[in-house]
């Protein structure tokens, strides 16, 4: 049965004529939504910022964990431990220092590689490809690969559990809006490729319900001559992203969307000009995105929403309470300091809650919940 939202707007008390611009003096906005950013909505005007609390106990609370203090070393992607996840997602930071001895294959979803540092060469099912730091690498279900780095690299790794990674319907922007699809690249069948098949033995690490099989094949599996078809893995680099942005109203995050999967999205922050509107919100806007869990992890530059935090680093905001800017952050887009933003960041918001790991709580920062104490 279709969703009919109780839908007749209201107005009640002082509030801007639109939402994020012009808002009534001395006042903060706060967007109540649900379905992310694409349901109904309501905009409350509040005297005080919604996130200065004097204290916040319990299990429930914004979370920041800095990734740089992890070992997750080692020539398996599998070596790499959750951080985050739930039944439709996992999210893994993976160092890998040496190249990969053994194929990797995840037979429980589509996985997503973003390179946050490090360069290399992928070889696949499919062919060969170079990678370098930003890109993001779409692996389907089942693929089997391997890595080959040229410097040591450090992977996000975004895993869609019994899922398929898929581009936003960009509606009408036109299907070229953000990204043309013709930047998309694909592995070749090159010489590298070809020179890197053999009748020498190798093993495949098998992922599938979360535990780990080995498939001993007398020769290199990694032998096509040849392929045809739409399965297959992709690249693509945040620098062709050409995000869409307004100068006249601060867009919600969910216009960045890069891909989606089963019960998320992942959006990518790429530097962009912030909003020369005299009127218009220069900063993300407080919000209850209350059906949404929010993780960010923040790859380059200045990170114009946040205060203290530096690359490598992953905030998890669950749902629950209401979510916005630092203070420091908050200040500086009212007086107009920055004319642009040049931060590089991997959005990942979930439909369902996600569980942290005790890999994560070891690199957590048990003080940026009170990062934002003291604000009015």
């Amino acid at each position: 049965m279709s969703k009919n939202w109780i839908s007749f707007p209201r107005i009640e008390g002082q509030t801007s004529r639109q939402a994020h611009a012009d808002l009534p003096d001395g006042t903060y906005e706060r967007e109540i939504g649900r379905e992310g950013f694409f349901g109904p909505a309501t905009h409350m005007y509040h005297k005080h910022m919604p996130t200065a609390w004097s204290s916040f106990t319990g299990p429930l609370r914004p979370r920041a964990y800095d990734t740089t203090k992890f070992s997750s070393f080692g020539s398996s992607p599998w070596a790499a431990k959750p951080l985050l996840g739930n039944a439709k997602v996992k999210v893994r930071v993976w160092r890998l220092t040496q190249n990969m001895h053994e194929l990797a294959r995840n037979s429980d979803g589509d996985e997503l590689l973003f390179v946050h540092s490090g360069s290399g060469d992928l070889f696949c099912d499919f062919g060969h490809m170079t990678f370098s730091e930003g890109d993001y690498i779409v692996l389907p279900r089942g693929t089997m690969w391997r890595i080959e780095r040229r410097e040591d690299c450090t992977l996000l790794m975004i895993e869609a559990v019994d899922s398929a990674y898929q581009l936003p319907d960009r509606g009408m922007l036109g299907e070229h809006a953000q990204f043309d699809p013709a930047v998309l690249e694909t592995p070749k069948i090159n010489h590298r490729f070809l020179m890197q098949q053999g009748e020498t033995e190798w093993k495949v690490a098998l992922k599938r319900r979360n535990q780990i099989s080995t498939i001993t094949y007398p020769f290199n599996p990694l032998d096509a001559q040849g392929w045809k078809g739409t399965v297959v893995p992709v690249k693509l680099n945040w620098r062709d992203i050409r995000p869409i942005t307004s100068h006249r109203y601060h867009l919600p995050p969910s216009v960045h969307t890069t891909f989606l999967a089963d019960r998320f999205v992942v959006c990518t922050f790429v530097p962009r000009p912030i909003e020369s509107d005299p009127g218009a919100l220069k900063v993300p806007f407080f919000h209850n995105n209350d059906d949404y869990d929010e993780v960010i992890f923040y790859h380059a530059g200045n990170f114009f929403s946040r205060d203290n935090i530096k690359a490598g680093m992953i905030t998890f905001h669950p749902a629950g309470f209401t979510h916005g800017p630092h203070p420091k952050a908050f200040a500086a887009g009212a007086k107009s300091e920055r004319k642009e933003t040049d931060e590089v960041a991997v959005m990942i918001d979930t439909r369902d809650a996600l569980d942290a790991t005790p890999e994560a709580e070891s690199i957590e920062d048990r003080s940026y919940v009170e990062s934002w104490r003291g604000a009015r």
